[in-house]
Parts: C-alpha cells; structure tokens; sequence
C-alpha cells in the first residue's frame, strides 16, 4: 500500500522512527539519503502533489517511491526502493502497481517514466511486470548508463 509521505514522515524517518504509529524497517536507508529523498520531495511539491510515499505492508514502512524529478510536461519519472530484508517479496512490483492507479485516476499524468541500471533486473522485472515498455537508454552523470522505461498509466 501507498501513502502519501510528508515532510513530517520523512523527518521521522531520517531520525530512525516509523511515522503515523507505523513500524519501520530497520535497514530501508541510511539518514543521509532519507534526508535527501525529502528534500527532493519538498522541492517538486511546491509545484506537484503528491511527490513520495511510503511503501507500507503490514504497518511496517518497509520502502520508498518517488517523483525523482519534477513533473515534463504531463510525464512524471519515479524512483522505488525497497529494504533489502524486504525485496524478492513481490513488495515493488505491488507499489508500482499501485503508483499506476494513482497516476490513471489524476488528469494531469500521462505517462510515467522509470530509469533502471542495466545490471538490475529485478527492478526490470518489476517495471516489465506492470507493462512498461524499454525506451531507450542515457547516461546519467550520477548513475551512469540507465536503461529508460514508458508507460501510460
């Protein structure tokens, strides 16, 4: 399941606490980059909203997923994580999943965009399993070579 982070769930979750009486996982991302990711967060929400959830299963947050960048035009490019306890669950593929219903039920979403590496396929699979089609490939000056998905919600 999804839920809409706010900033005051991500700075529950940068000091170690699960927000909202949620259970957190204890190994979902080291502070600094769940400092970044609300950051990143807030940024994109002055123009877009939502811009990040929490990835919860059994009241436990047990992931992230997230606008990476601010909205082009009526393409929005998300990001996922999941704890490494947690992955080859299934647990992805449901939260993008469910990403898709939100993105189909809000007119301003058109298509949705994922960046994989190209060694990681599990989160190809993941994408290929919810109907995203490979676009392309880029260089990305943080990530290097990253393989570009599509798909309309």
């Amino acid at each position: 399941m999804l839920i809409e982070a706010t900033a005051s769930d991500f700075a529950a979750l940068t000091r170690g606490r699960g927000p909202r009486n949620l259970r957190l996982v204890a190994d979902i991302a080291p502070p600094e980059v769940l400092a970044m990711l609300g950051d990143l967060a807030a940024t994109i929400r002055e123009s877009f909203a939502p811009a990040a959830w929490l990835v919860v299963e059994d009241d436990t947050v047990v992931g992230l997923l997230s606008l990476i960048r601010p909205p082009d035009e009526d393409a929005v490019t998300i990001g996922y994580g999941i704890a490494p306890a947690r992955q080859g669950r299934g647990i992805a593929t449901r939260a993008v999943t469910d990403l898709l219903a939100w993105a189909k039920a809000d007119p301003r979403v058109g298509i949705v965009v994922a960046e994989t590496a190209l060694d990681n396929l599990a989160s190809q699979k993941v994408l290929t399993a919810n109907g995203f089609v490979r676009a392309g490939e880029r260089v990305d000056p943080e990530d290097g070579p990253v393989i570009v998905w599509r798909r309309s919600p």
